[in-house]
């Protein structure tokens, strides 16, 4: 998913959920900050204290520059939440969309996030996640065969004529830039190199089928190269709509337990789905995918009849400057970005040390 959706979608279901605008606007920012927290930095503080930062992204500028560390500890946890279906190891850290993990997930971070300064960081990131799922599915965050495509299999359905050159426009700089898979990288299973075995080269998260599974509105399909992989006829529209309502959801129950982040009593999702629908059925860039949501807002359709902008999604990088010159390292808490820090350290850890061990993954 792209800004479109992990911002102003996200915004717009944490609202109608019942959430106020500023605790809308926290959870939002923390979900797409996801996406543009590539960052690994330290900061020496006056006082002597030292902040690290948490890098929650990839490299998005060259995918040639994603790193084994990166996609252990980025792209699994924050992108492409394993799913645990199928027989061997690389199989079952193929993220599925809503699996018993990510229920799990939702469940974990919402109590963990009771009584937490960070708690909307936390939420913020877990709608990051969680949505992820509903995109990022039959794709894992590791280099593996599993992620192999046939690149002339991909079909598009039921484009127009502009958006079809569009989207195709875009894939072939991609593959241009990447490689047909989108990037090749060292099988995550070395151990096949150690001991004498084939050299295999696997695809990294979706490269292989480009942004398609980011275009809320697009029907495609196209064939795996893993034998053990069937045809996948996707309809995005289908699952991103399951999401939004799976977000909603989530936004609803955080609010059951902190009430203190709610200013009104919220919408039921079906009464909005409708209109959620025609936002994800826009055919466009994804700008053009931001105004829909906008213009939802505006008219009133998303929030049943009360009319509000979306805020304009601001990152928090500046707030990382004014931390390195803090005097007094204690008041770094009253900062977001620190306590997005906070909140992306301990789903990680969770993620990893906790919620995949217990499933019989351990990713590291």
């Amino acid at each position: 998913m792209q800004l479109d959706m992990h911002y102003y979608g996200t915004y717009a279901m944490a609202r109608a959920a019942g959430m106020s605008k500023e605790a809308a606007t926290v959870a939002a920012t923390a979900a797409q900050f996801v996406d543009d927290n590539a960052h690994k930095q330290t900061a020496e503080l006056k006082d002597g204290a030292r902040i690290d930062s948490q890098a929650t992204a990839h490299h998005a500028a060259d995918i040639k520059n994603i790193d084994r560390e990166d996609q252990r500890r980025v792209w699994v946890p924050f992108h492409f939440l394993p799913g645990n279906e199928g027989d061997s190891y690389t199989e079952r850290l193929i993220c599925r969309m809503d699996s018993p993990i990510a229920k799990q997930m939702v469940k974990s971070n919402i109590a963990r996030a009771s009584d937490s300064p960070f708690a909307l960081e936390l939420m913020g990131i877990t709608a990051h996640v969680y949505a992820d799922t509903f995109s990022h599915y039959g794709f894992s965050g590791i280099s593996s065969r599993w992620n192999r495509v046939h690149n002339d299999s991909i079909k598009l359905h039921e484009l127009e004529d502009d958006m079809y050159d569009y989207i195709k426009g875009k894939a072939k700089r991609h593959f241009k830039k990447n490689g047909d898979q989108g990037g090749l990288f060292e099988n995550v299973k070395r151990w096949v190199v150690s001991f004498g075995g084939e050299t295999l080269s696997g695809a990294l998260g979706h490269g292989a089928v480009a942004t398609y599974p980011d275009r809320p509105y697009l029907h495609w399909d196209f064939d795996y190269e893993h034998p053990d992989k069937h045809a996948s006829n996707r309809n995005n529209y289908e699952t991103f709509l399951i999401g939004c309502e799976k977000l909603h959801g989530m936004f609803a129950d955080f609010l059951q337990q902190s009430p203190e982040h709610s200013d009104w009593d919220g919408v039921a999702f079906g009464d909005i789905k409708d209109k959620v629908s025609g936002v994800l059925e826009v055919q466009a860039d994804k700008q053009g995918r931001i105004n829909a949501w906008n213009a939802a807002a505006k008219a009133g359709d998303i929030y049943c009849g009360m009319k509000e902008e979306i805020p304009v999604y601001d990152p928090w990088h500046q707030e990382w400057s004014d931390i390195c010159w803090l005097d007094d390292s204690s008041k770094v808490i009253d900062f977001k970005l620190y306590r997005y820090f906070q909140a992306a350290s301990m789903h990680r850890n969770y993620v990893l040390r906790e919620l995949l061990p217990l499933h019989g993954l351990v990713v590291q």
